[in-house]
């Protein structure tokens, strides 16, 4: 992971203010055995500063100039102090960018520079043995320093990296819900409604009062639908509210308007999880779909069982009892689309003729009602 390096200017001034400012405070205590400052050596603290400022584009030409002038700089005998400031801040910077390699070939570069220096006798500050075990575990306790924060960094980079790309994934999921939801909701009532048009047209001549019945199941039907679209595209809306989608408490409204005798059965009964509620439903929906369009006429049951460990779905139909004649309607694909909500959630589906109807069934598992 790179650094933001856009501040080295701003941290190039600071560091000249220090390293000239702090530099004159640091002779006094070093006047018995350090050279004083003079105009070149004012020189050589500023040159540290000056190669930050041109650190990111010249990150090794600067790094190699800023040590190099810090060797001169000790060489000559001038105060200890603040000079070391602009070669730690390039260490630091060096190991943050990536140049691993660079960084500890300086480091190790000026540890021998300064045991060389220490052991020609020019050191004169304590024991040879002091100044060496100093400058050695200094350098060593930086440079491990510095590089668990950039590995450190680099794991809050990765973990963030990791929340994006699931909150990405989620977001993926969401849609591909949103779009199985919109395709039901619209399946089931332009179905719904072409029965019912269908309908109302066949007995609008003979039986007025029931063609007012299937006029009166479009209207609810169509509002169902608009309702539905607004719900699941709101959610599309940054910050917009999610609506609840249809579930099993609904089933009486959905049987009501279905276009056929609808007997409703439950088995036992316990909180669902949301997938597995609305998967139970819009299976439900579309075998109702399927019943109006194919077997207008016939009688419905609807049982739902909820075990301990799953719950089943059975829906059966008794067989047309008049013509379909809407049978030129539909996709083919309402089966296949139950298969695989049911799959979808580790369940199974089985549709098929039954005596003279016909019968979807369909499992779905739950967890266990104490987890």
């Amino acid at each position: 992971m790179r650094m933001k390096s856009g501040y080295t200017p701003y941290l190039a001034l600071i560091v000249a203010i220090v390293q000239v400012g702090l530099s004159p405070g640091a002779e006094y205590g070093q006047e018995s055995f350090r050279e004083p400052l003079t105009p070149l050596a004012y020189g050589l603290l500023l040159v540290g500063p000056a190669m930050l400022a041109v650190f990111r584009k010249l990150p090794l030409i600067s790094s190699f100039i800023t040590f190099a002038v810090t060797y001169v700089y000790v060489w000559q005998g001038y105060p200890y102090g603040p000079i070391f400031l602009a070669p730690i801040v390039v260490l630091f910077l060096l190991i943050m960018n990536g140049r691993r390699l660079a960084a500890w070939i300086l480091a190790g570069v000026t540890l021998a520079v300064f045991l060389v220096y220490a052991g020609l006798g020019t050191y004169q500050g304590g024991p040879w043995l002091y100044h060496a075990l100093a400058i050695s575990a200094f350098i060593l306790v930086f440079m491990v320093a510095a590089e668990l924060l950039r590995i450190l960094r680099e794991r809050r980079a990765q973990q963030s990296r990791a929340v994006q790309e699931e909150t990405r994934r989620q977001a993926s999921e969401e849609r591909l819900i949103m779009a199985q939801e919109l395709h039901d909701v619209l399946a089931h009532n332009i179905s719904l409604i072409h029965v019912q048009a269908s309908t109302a047209l066949h007995l609008i001549d003979d039986h007025p009062e029931q063609a007012r019945t299937a006029l009166a199941t479009i209207k609810l039907a169509s509002k169902e639908v608009l309702g539905e679209m607004r719900s699941v595209l709101n959610v599309l809306r940054d910050g917009a509210p999610r609506s609840p989608t249809a579930g099993l408490d609904r089933l009486d409204e959905l049987a009501e308007r279905s276009g056929v005798d609808v007997t409703i059965k439950h088995a036992g009964s316990r909180p669902l999880p949301r997938p597995v509620e609305r998967a139970a439903y819009r299976i439900v929906q579309e075998s109702l779909t399927n019943a109006a369009r194919h077997a207008p006429g016939s009688r419905v049951s609807v049982r739902l069982e909820y075990g301990a460990d799953e719950l089943c779905i059975q829906i059966s139909d008794t067989g047309a009892t008049s013509p379909a004649v809407h049978a030129e309607v539909g996709s083919g694909n309402g089966i296949p689309g139950m298969r695989e909500r049911a799959s979808a959630l580790g369940g199974s589906l089985v549709a098929g003729p039954s005596g003279h109807g016909f019968q979807v069934s369909a499992r779905l598992p739950l967890p266990e009602e104490n987890s």
